[in-house]
């Protein structure tokens, strides 16, 4: 049963059945397998988006879909040309279930219409292991020139093996699988190595981490704003996500920005939102989990308020063109920013709880519970700030695992406690696993401040930060 969707589709053309490249599922490419019998045979195709199976019964009579949820059938009678439509709601998501039987002389004929991609079972597992209880994301995938200003913030020289001994300390933190459950790496550091040897890849399988790579190429002006950006790295990307599947990534991420105090305008919006759903798409077809990143910059003095509006815009018109791209939502990640006044403003701060009540009415306005994680990007905000908030949005049930993706409220008191020198590895790997235990105490809703160093409330916030 190992024919390619081609030849598939060629079998099942031959008996009037159309194995599709488009679906109602709004999933990925369709592979059935086959098992056809007599004139009263079935054909049973399985689609491995959470489960479901589709059967048509060739006798004309009935076409029906089990699904790990839900059980539908739906009933073709004999006295209509055209069976009935079933629409229902499944894991989040619009199903559509249509089939035609129509009769003549020579016999009967149905057909269907679905599509599955080769992928769709491993992005979906994949998907639900990193947003697993309890962990979260380790982002470590600065670019060379800003893996060097962290570096030279502590006096180190940014030199390849600089950026390796550094890059291996994270990866090697024993014990860090318990509360990270994937790392994005830079291109250079998906093909390093440890001291040892082993790839980091491999080290990072070792203890449950599933290595993620980033694949944009950076934000570039945007001809015609009013100073705004917008994200290359399309071109190329199929062939690149290939490469990195074959190298051991798993997941993806692609960093698009909205700017507030520069706009944000429909252009810069619009286009934020398509080339994170055309990314999507190529990495889904590639083997690859996307995870989806507009980021509101925290730049400005606005209010909460006019955050909230940019955001669910922003939202609004990315889930569209994921939707229009057929991106299966089950197979995503999200990574956004959370719903906070600009740095700059100049009223009260708000309180967690505020800014948890913001973030999530907003994500629930406009994110479907298909989704399986939201993992929050910390974007400058201090170590403790981005602790205490994300502990805030845990503290009842949601429709999607809310946690952590994390670099600079990570990385700051690592890098100033190893200053570059081999004495300090150990306690510099104690530093990266405390923090990475607090953010997931605060994924449990179970954070306490206790044992927390003055310095974690330091501030981080670069206006016009780049990667």
């Amino acid at each position: 049963m190992d024919e390619s969707n081609a030849t598939c589709g060629k079998r099942l053309d031959s008996i009037t059945t159309r194995c599709g490249a488009s679906s109602s599922f709004g999933v990925a490419d369709a592979c059935f397998g086959m098992h056809v019998g007599s004139h009263e045979g079935r054909c049973h195709g399985r689609c491995s988006h959470v489960g479901s199976t589709v059967c048509v019964d060739w006798s004309g009579r009935r076409a029906a879909f089990h699904t790990s949820r839900h059980h539908h059938r739906i009933h073709l009678h004999r006295s209509n040309m055209a069976a009935s439509a079933m629409t229902s709601t499944f894991v989040g998501t619009n199903v559509h279930a249509k089939a035609r039987v129509s009769h003549a002389k020579a016999g009967r004929r149905a057909a269907l219409t679905t599509r599955c991609g080769a992928y769709d079972e491993e992005l979906v597992a994949t998907a639900n292991k990193i947003a697993s209880k309890g962990r979260g994301i380790l982002a470590m995938d600065e670019s060379n020139a800003t893996c060097g200003k962290r570096l030279d913030s502590i006096g180190v020289e940014n030199t390849e093996e600089n950026r390796r001994t550094y890059r291996e300390l994270l990866v090697s933190t024993p014990g860090l699988g318990e509360y990270i459950s994937g790392a994005i790496l830079f291109e250079e550091t998906l093909y390093q190595s440890a001291s040892d040897g082993k790839k980091f890849v491999d080290v990072l399988n070792e203890q449950g981490i599933i290595p993620g790579i980033k694949v944009d190429k950076g934000l570039v002006p945007m001809a015609g704003s009013n100073g705004e950006s917008w994200c290359q790295g399309l071109d190329g990307l199929a062939q690149r996500c290939a490469e990195y599947y074959k190298a051991g990534a798993r997941f993806a991420k692609w960093r698009s920005v909205v700017s507030i105090p520069n706009g944000p305008s429909t252009i810069a919006v619009r286009d934020c939102a398509y080339g994170l759903a055309r990314y999507a798409a190529i990495c889904q077809e590639n083997g690859l989990v996307p995870i989806v990143e507009p980021e509101i910059l925290l730049d400005g003095e606005h209010d909460i308020d006019r955050t909230m509006e940019v955001f669910m815009d922003t939202w609004a018109q990315t889930f569209h063109y994921l939707a229009d791209n057929k991106v299966m939502f089950e197979g995503i990640l999200l990574k956004p920013s959370m719903v906070t006044p600009g740095a700059d403003w100049k009223g009260q701060k708000p309180a967690p709880e505020v800014i948890a009540e913001y973030t999530l009415k907003a994500l629930r306005r406009r994110v479907p519970p298909a989704v399986p994680g939201i993992m929050f990007l910390s974007g400058g905000q201090s170590e403790l700030e981005a602790t205490l908030n994300l502990n805030a949005m845990n503290q009842s049930p949601n429709p999607w695992h809310v946690s952590f993706s994390y670099a600079r409220a990570l990385q700051n008191s690592v890098l100033k406690t190893w200053q570059g020198n081999p004495a300090n590895v150990d306690a510099a790997q104690k530093s990266l696993l405390a923090r990475a235990k607090a953010n997931s105490d605060a994924q449990l809703g179970q954070y306490t401040m206790d044992g927390e160093a003055a310095s974690a409330a330091e501030g981080m916030y670069e206006k016009g930060y780049t990667y």
